[in-house]
C-alpha cells in the first residue's frame, strides 16, 4: 500500500474518531460528571476532545417564564499552574416532565463586543446544555473566568431549574 494511501486512511479514522466521540461522548458529559474509557491514540491519529476532570456547580434558579434571566458564570484558577475550564449552562427539566425542548428556551452569550449571540443548546433527556467543547479557555495563574448567559422562555408551559457551572479539565 503507498505511504498516500495510508495517510488517508489515517485521516478517514481519525475523522471517523473525532466525530464518533463528540457524537456520543458530548451530551452525555454535558449532562452529567462521567468516567469515559481509556482510548490509546498513536500520533498519526486525532487526539480525542478532552475529557472534564470535574464540575463546579453554581447556584441554581428556577426557570422564570415572565421575563429573561441573567446568568453569570464565574471562577478564578486559584492554582499556581494554568487550568483549562469551560463555562457551561444547564437547564433541567422537572423530575416528572415534560421534558424540555431546545424550542423551549432561547439561550444567549453576551460576547466581547458586549452584544448577545444566540447559543443552540444541546438536548438530552430533557437536559438543554450549552457546549462545552467551543467555550474551553485556559486561565494562567490568579486569572478569573467571567461569562454571561441570558434565557429566555419561548414556551410559557416550560418549566425547569437552571444550573451554571464550570467543567475542570486536568
Amino acid at each position: 500500500m503507498s505511504s498516500k494511501n495510508s495517510r488517508i486512511r489515517v485521516a478517514l479514522l481519525a475523522a471517523v474518531v473525532a466525530v464518533t466521540g463528540l457524537a456520543t461522548a458530548g451530551p452525555a458529559l454535558a449532562a452529567t460528571p462521567a468516567v469515559a474509557a481509556a482510548v490509546t491514540v498513536t500520533a498519526s491519529q486525532a487526539q480525542e476532545p478532552a475529557i472534564p476532570t470535574d464540575f463546579v456547580d453554581l447556584p441554581t434558579s428556577p426557570l422564570r417564564a415572565d421575563a429573561p434571566q441573567e446568568f453569570t458564570v464565574t471562577y478564578r484558577n486559584n492554582t499556581p499552574t494554568p487550568t483549562t475550564v469551560a463555562p457551561q449552562l444547564l437547564v433541567t427539566s422537572p423530575d416528572a416532565g415534560p421534558y424540555l425542548a431546545p424550542s423551549d428556551v432561547k439561550v444567549e452569550r453576551r460576547t466581547g463586543h458586549d452584544c448577545w449571540m444566540a447559543v443552540q443548546p444541546g438536548s438530552q433527556t430533557g437536559t438543554l446544555f450549552t457546549d462545552l467543547v467551543g467555550a474551553q479557555r485556559t486561565l494562567g495563574a490568579g486569572e478569573q473566568l467571567k461569562e454571561r448567559y441570558r434565557v429566555t422562555v419561548v414556551n410559557p408551559e416550560a418549566r425547569g431549574t437552571v444550573l451554571p457551572r464550570v467543567a475542570l479539565y486536568g
